[in-house]
């Protein structure tokens, strides 16, 4: 359980792989806003 270790994370990180022990990180994806219409203002009738 080294650096040479093909199967533990810190073998990975020395060698430059990925696996079980070192997933990869996932991309965050971004997300543009759409256009929206103007919804109609809706007055509050106060009795």
């Amino acid at each position: 359980m080294g650096k040479g270790d093909k199967k533990s994370k810190r073998g990975k990180i020395t060698i430059g792989s990925y696996g079980v022990r070192r997933p990869k990180k996932k991309k965050k994806t971004i997300v543009k806003p759409t256009k929206k219409t103007k919804a109609k203002a809706k007055s509050k009738a106060k009795k």
